[in-house]
């Protein structure tokens, strides 16, 4: 990029002073692309063209946050998009994105759009809250999570992916393809489900949350798209009907979850009991019935949404690259021989367990990081204006090439011990980052690998139309449509 674009760059975002948007030659932090590793890169989106074909895109609904990244978005410390109203900045030095996100969240609160998409859906629940209302809700959810141990968990793991594999021999012995997505949503639904409820997830109960969510999603994410370009044009579009009609149905069958697992009257050590029994240490008070809807829709949403998509990424790379699925199954069978993997061998799983943790960095589940300025700052060295957004994007920082060599190129072996000296810190962070980092990390790394591991093992995935697969920004970093594959079972 030349001076004068740079400059360009800067002027064109009012909120932005200051800041060198430009690396200087030579700057690159990134290693040196080591011998041997395998060139494949997995999709990622196809740029939209001209600026006229983006904002008609944008203003269709069609367009994808993704689509509209610049290409400096993935050269510089700080890049401003320069064609939306309101000012947002895209922040990717791993030193700023912790300035901002270890940051009280009085100073960096979370984006007033997406809070009021969410509101619908999740209520004032740990998500979308900030400050003393978030604080007092982590005091209270936190020992609920660390009261669940995974070596527990680990059996309603197993107990969900047993089920998912009688549907997916049933499905290679009549020939059906199936939906690598649908598939991981509803294993990890069912994962999560069990974790929390402890109750097998019904697939009435699924189909409709499946549906509601995924169409929720679509909505918000269009509404999204079209708000950060236009401004507040479409400030009431997430209020319609049909979008708050799917966020009723889900804390509907939440609500059920709930009273279903109360009415049992029995000691469950699960998830819902620990939240259920959580007091404020400063009042003493529990959480109403709406806070605890709020609060175990997140734990349910969040807990199978994120997973699934990463997970969905995974199985598609695995598929599609016949060496990827080779070395899983040469390793389980070095760790597990034919027999049972269990709690110990899954920790020993680490190049199954490294391909997961590259499809994250690929394809981060939490595409963006939003925050607003709520008073004129500073981040770095830059200056920033009150109301500025800004965009803590693990989706650019970990394709960002002054982070990592060959950014775009799936390769697992990037995270072995001997390979820790080329990760630049605070370049990685599928899980976000601070205070407010996913409390589920370890459980969804541990139930990945095992599934990766299971499913490769008994079955070869075929993934129908590789080519046509493209990833897109929602919620989650989701395929725009459907992978459709074919499994067939393996000999023995």
């Amino acid at each position: 990029m030349t001076e004068s674009r740079a400059t360009h760059l800067t002027t064109a975002c009012p909120h932005l002073e200051g800041a060198s948007l430009c690396p200087a030659a030579g700057e690159s932090t990134a290693p040196a692309r080591p011998t041997g590793a395998p060139d494949y890169e997995p999709p990622r989106p196809r740029p939209l063209g001209p600026l006229s074909a983006l904002l008609r895109a944008a203003w269709r609904g069609d367009g994808d946050l993704l689509s509209l990244l610049p290409k400096e978005a993935y050269e510089v410390d700080v890049s401003p998009l320069g064609y939306s109203r309101r000012s947002i900045l895209i922040v990717n030095a791993p030193e700023l994105t912790r300035t901002v996100l270890t940051n009280p969240t009085e100073i960096y609160p979370k984006n007033d759009l997406m809070v009021g998409a969410l509101r619908p859906l999740v209520g004032d629940s740990i998500f979308v809250s900030d400050g003393a209302p978030w604080r007092r809700q982590r005091r209270m959810i936190d020992p609920a999570f660390s009261h669940i141990r995974l070596t527990r968990a680990f059996g309603a793991m197993t107990a969900a992916l047993d089920d998912c594999e009688a549907r997916l021999a049933s499905a290679a012995r009549s020939g059906e393809s199936f939906s690598i997505d649908l598939s991981m949503s509803q294993l990890t639904a069912d994962i999560i489900c069990r974790t929390v409820f402890s109750t097998s997830l019904d697939t009435d109960v699924a189909r409709d949350v499946f549906t509601s969510f995924a169409h929720f999603e679509r909505r918000v994410a269009h509404v999204e798209i079209r708000r950060l370009i236009f401004d507040r044009a479409f400030k009431d579009i997430p209020q319609k009907a049909d979008v708050l009609e799917s966020c009723r149905l889900i804390r509907a069958h939440m609500g059920t979850l709930l009273d279903s697992h109360l009415a049992a009257g029995a000691s469950f050590d699960d998830i819902c009991s620990a939240v259920i029994a959580a007091r404020d240490a400063e009042t003493g008070a529990a959480f109403t019935r709406e806070e605890l809807i709020d609060q175990l829709g997140v734990f349910f949403l969040a807990g199978h949404e994120t997973t699934a998509s990463a997970l969905t990424w995974a199985m598609f790379i695995a598929a599609e690259r016949p060496e990827v699925a080779q070395r899983i199954r040469a390793e389980v069978e070095d760790v597990a021989g034919t027999g049972e993997i269990g709690f110990e061998a899954v920790k020993r799983l680490t190049y199954t367990r490294n391909v997961f943790k590259e499809s994250m960095r690929l394809y981060p589940p939490i595409t963006f990081i939003p925050r607003v300025a709520a008073e004129a700052t500073t981040i770095g060295r830059y200056k920033v204006k009150r109301g500025a957004m800004i965009m803590i994007a693990p989706w650019t920082i970990h394709r960002h090439e002054k982070l990592w060599r060959d950014p775009h190129r799936f390769d697992p072996d990037r995270f072995l011990p001997e390979r820790e000296h080329e990760m630049v810190p605070g370049a990685y962070l599928p899980f976000g980052f601070g205070p407010r980092i996913c409390v589920g990390a370890a459980f969804a790394t541990l139930e990945a690998t095992l599934i990766l591991a299971r499913l490769f093992r008994r079955f070869d995935v075929h993934p129908l139309e590789p080519g046509k697969v493209e990833p897109v920004a929602r919620l989650t970093t989701r395929p725009k449509h459907e992978i459709m594959a074919q499994a067939r079972l393996r000999a023995g």
